[in-house]
């Protein structure tokens, strides 16, 4: 691969054929060497969890000039970190998930395979950016999301990100007016309503499926979901030190149980 050009790998969690993946790759190869790292399956909700005790492969599935793609029966965290430990022959400049089927946008994002992926890098130091759009159609339209992903993934490889931050971008589906613009955002608060439907399989055993309903209160300016519901690309800097800072002050009276009793 060409080491003048930006080194820039695609990673995702919907499996090798989703359309939001093609579509990030047609899009990231305009900006600089690629290098892809797809699951298999759909691996969506496994969240940062990788592979141990089973075998984990990845396949070069096409090469040509400036590109190569791999295919891991993992999560994609394993795949990322098999990309830049093993696969590639250096470090890439830049990691970009998706662009996901569905949103990760509130605490979703706790879910969320994609936005693993970028957390992952970024925990390594790369910078990395998560694409998802509101939308779980399978024939999404993403076309137009091309200009605000290019432009946002050009500033990020001109200026890089603030050291242990990543972005989680998330993109309102297309409807009849065009986007209104991007809000840099904070991460609303939100839960899942869930309930298991009783299944059975084949042989008559039971099993669950769940589902559930995605609720907020928290829809309020400066959020992400106010950011989409309102026709905005919403950017949230997201970072991977889950300390409740604002705790360690008003909580300091911990340090004064008795432990030596």
């Amino acid at each position: 691969m060409d080491t003048q050009r930006p080194l820039i790998l695609i990673t995702n969690d919907d499996g090798y054929a989703a359309k939001g993946l093609r579509k990030l790759i047609t899009l990231m190869r305009t900006l600089g060497e690629v290098a892809v790292i797809s699951t298999d399956e759909v691996m969506s909700a496994k969240s940062h969890s990788c592979t141990i005790h089973d075998r984990l492969y990845a396949r070069l599935v096409h090469e040509e000039l400036g590109f190569k793609e791999f295919r891991c029966n993992g999560t994609p965290v394993d795949g990322v970190k098999l990309a830049y430990q093993k696969l590639l022959p250096r470090w890439p400049d830049l990691v970009v998930s998706g662009i996901n089927h569905g949103t990760n946008a509130a605490s979703t994002v706790v879910y969320s395979g994609t936005i693993a992926a970028v957390v992952e890098s970024c925990m390594n130091g790369l910078n990395a950016i998560g694409f998802s759009l509101d939308s779980m159609d399978p024939d999404a339209d993403f076309d137009h999301l091309d200009t605000v992903i290019l432009e946002i993934t050009k500033k990020v490889l001109k200026e890089g990100l603030p050291k242990g931050v990543c972005l989680n971008v998330n993109f309102p589906k297309r409807c009849e007016e065009p986007l209104r613009g991007i809000q840099l955002c904070r991460q609303a608060s939100c839960r899942w309503v869930e309930y298991f439907k009783d299944q059975y399989d084949e042989n008559g055993e039971l099993f669950y499926d769940l589902s559930g309903e995605l609720v907020s209160d928290d829809i309020k300016p400066g959020t992400d979901l106010y950011a989409m519901r309102h026709n905005y690309v919403a950017v949230v800097p997201t970072m991977f030190d889950w300390t409740a800072h604002v705790c360690l002050e008003t909580m300091k009276d911990y340090e004064s149980i008795r432990i030596n009793l």
